[in-house]
């Protein structure tokens, strides 16, 4: 579930972003920026959040092993199988919730980007 919620939260996170940014990324298009290289600045800004949620609950996990071991069974809190598993799959997920909006904002037309205000 908290997996699912992350996805969401961020996919609306990046989503709110993009549309913020639509005047930026229209100028930036209409002066040459590629497709490809917007949908690489959308993704790594997604990698940016992602990569500082990860640090942040790892350690916050670590932190906590004690509270967290009571809660979880046949488990460890500090098993890197699971960490790996976790931050393995929060990943892939962050990929496909910023992929959507990448590509969305790859295929902005620069003239009603402009325009629109």
């Amino acid at each position: 579930m908290a997996l699912l919620l992350a996805g969401i939260g961020l996919y609306g996170l990046l989503s709110y972003a993009v549309t913020r940014r639509t005047r930026e990324i229209g100028v930036r298009m209409a002066l040459g920026a590629g497709k490809a290289t917007v949908f690489r600045m959308i993704l790594r800004d997604t990698f940016v959040l992602v990569s500082i949620g990860i640090l942040v609950g790892i350690f916050g996990a670590l932190l906590l092993a004690r509270v967290i071991a009571h809660v979880l069974f046949d488990v460890a809190p500090w098993d890197p199988a699971t960490l790996i598993t976790v931050v393995t799959i929060l990943a892939i997920i962050a990929a496909v919730a910023g992929g959507l909006p990448a590509r969305r904002a790859s295929r902005l037309d620069p003239m009603v980007a402009l325009r629109e205000e």
